[in-house]
């Protein structure tokens, strides 16, 4: 169909990211798929590279992005974060988020349509990736016995002592509908009465906070509730994208209306599974609005008793199996996130990584790499072990500079004269 790039900076930045000239487009296939795509410190940068170039390639209308095998991307490789940290120090990983966060920042602002083929599994920095993207493409959920090619979104980090990362404490924080409408509220009710000559309306608001549910307890979303809460854009079954990437490869034009009705051709209409999270808002919002951790944790095993759904149950067991630390730092960066603009959520997330990756607050990341992705006894030691045993001077030490004379902020580059579709993008 197309033939490879002919840039070869480096064989294996080659075969990691694999890139299909097209007629009016490049379609760049993250090529780890025995890792499930997880991205490596040179994806990272062969996709920077790209992406940067593309944009000033009048040639490039639109850009695809997808990945080979049962995963679109299954995070970061913080398995190889870890390996060289401990060969050489913490700022060769900080060095890693920087580089990612940046890449996450271009796309967030980039001036092409980007369309994310989600067609698979998308997991942390899958996540960064694709949301921050103009288009998100789910497909259905197919698990079977004989496939193991499923649909699935999350946001692990809590179990890896981390917190949701790459930008997502801004995304998380605007879910457009589903868990959360624009700005996290949704109208609830509305009442009009006359009170003598005057008349009167009654407004119920309704606060919804999806960013807490799904960064604090890692919740799986299919692709129907991915399209619902907006973290996807539609819902297009799998058997129907060769048809629509050929699409989409043969349109001469960026116009991001013309390229959603070209994707719209080939969607269909979410069906929720009966035991979705979606029919229990009025819970999650009862429980995930509260203001710590803890009491979060507390309404949920209250509402226990007269809940048997398998997510609510799940979501009680994620809470207590993550790490404290982390479900701290990750409620307040969510609910920072809905007061600041993606650039300001990155800088701040990577003063937060940073932290993380020094270990001199809590070494649960470590600990959570160990047990979970190294020796995978899935048993991981945190400390503090208890939520009542970290303060809020320690959370609030996670925001603040990092106490290093090497130690660099997170320096965002210029982006200026941006179109309107290239900054509202959830």
């Amino acid at each position: 169909m197309a033939s490879l790039a002919s840039s070869k900076p480096h064989p294996h930045l080659l075969d990691q990211v694999l890139v299909e000239d097209n007629s009016f487009s490049k379609t760049l296939i993250l090529n780890r798929p025995k890792q499930l795509n997880a991205l490596s410190r040179r994806m990272v940068s062969r996709l920077f590279e790209l992406f940067l170039a593309y944009e000033k390639d009048p040639n490039v209308k639109l850009l695809l992005l997808k990945g080979n095998g049962r995963a679109f991307c299954a995070g970061g490789d913080v398995a190889a974060v870890v390996r060289d940290i401990r060969e050489a120090n913490w700022k060769s990983g900080a060095e890693y988020f920087r580089k990612e966060f940046t890449l996450n920042y271009i796309m967030a602002t980039y001036t092409k349509p980007q369309v994310s083929i989600l067609d698979g599994i998308v997991m942390g920095g899958g996540a960064g990736a694709s949301i921050h993207g103009r288009f998100r493409v789910a497909t259905e959920n197919s698990v079977t016995i004989f496939c193991s090619l499923f649909q699935v979104f999350a946001m692990p980090e809590t179990a890896l002592g981390l917190f949701p990362d790459v930008g997502a404490s801004y995304y998380l924080s605007r879910l457009p509908g589903f868990f959360g409408l624009r700005n996290s509220f949704c109208l609830a009710s509305c009442e009009i009465y006359r009170f003598g000559s005057h008349l009167f309306i009654r407004i119920i608001i309704l606060h919804i906070v999806a960013g807490e549910y799904v960064g604090l307890t890692g919740a799986r979303l299919d692709g129907a509730e991915m399209l619902l809460c907006g973290l996807a854009t539609h819902l297009v079954p799998s058997a129907k994208l060769p048809l629509l990437e050929e699409a989409l490869v043969n349109l001469d034009s960026s116009d991001p209306a013309r390229i959603s009705a070209i994707i719209d051709e080939y969607s269909e209409r979410p069906y929720l599974k009966g035991k979705s999270a979606y029919h229990r808002l009025d819970v999650i919002d009862k429980c995930f609005s509260l203001r710590t951790v803890e009491a979060i944790l507390s309404a949920l095993e209250k509402e226990a008793v007269n809940i048997t759904e398998d997510w609510f149950s799940a979501a009680i067991q994620s809470l207590k199996k993550a790490s404290p630390t982390s479900l701290k730092i990750s409620l307040k960066s969510i609910r920072e996130g809905r007061l600041q603009g993606v650039g300001q959520c990155l800088v701040r997330e990577f003063r937060m990584v940073c932290h993380v990756m020094q270990g001199k607050l809590s070494k649960d990341f470590f600990e959570g790499c160990r047990a979970i992705l190294l020796d995978k006894d899935k048993n991981p030691k945190w400390e503090p072990s208890q939520l009542d045993l970290i303060s809020d001077a320690v959370v609030e030490e996670y925001f603040s500079k990092v106490d290093d004379e090497e130690w660099e902020e997170l320096k965002l580059p210029a982006r200026f004269n941006l179109p309107g579709h290239a900054i509202a993008k959830l």
